[in-house]
């Protein structure tokens, strides 16, 4: 009849073994996974500040496209939206007012970040 080994002898003999083989391995496992979670927060801030700076473009472009047509609005104090014949303006208070609503873009968008 062969020996029966205990099975807490079996755990005390395979644990060191499995600590030494799966330590290595679990650590590369949790190392990958960290830099591919880094790697796609990156790529989705990035996607996003694009997004932001293409939003920024498309708004001034329409702005600037509004003050070409003589289409500039003026806005009341309450909110309310008000053609610029019922509020009449001379030409430099509808072209400041123009430029106070044109949207301000960052210079300094991607300075400083090693590429």
């Amino acid at each position: 009849m062969p020996p029966v080994v205990p099975p807490f002898l079996f755990g005390l003999i395979a644990a060191p073994l499995a600590r030494r083989l799966l330590k290595p391995l679990m650590r590369g496992v949790v190392k990958a996974s960290v830099g591919l979670a880094v790697e796609v927060k990156k790529a989705t801030l990035e996607a996003g500040e694009n997004i932001h700076d293409l939003a920024a473009e498309v708004a001034a472009e329409m702005v600037a496209a509004q003050i070409a047509a003589g289409d500039v609005e003026a806005r009341s104090g309450d909110g309310q939206q008000a053609s610029e014949s019922s509020a009449p303006k001379d030409e430099a208070a509808a072209k400041a007012e123009g430029e106070a609503r044109a949207p301000k873009i960052r210079a300094s968008v991607g300075a400083g970040k090693p590429r």
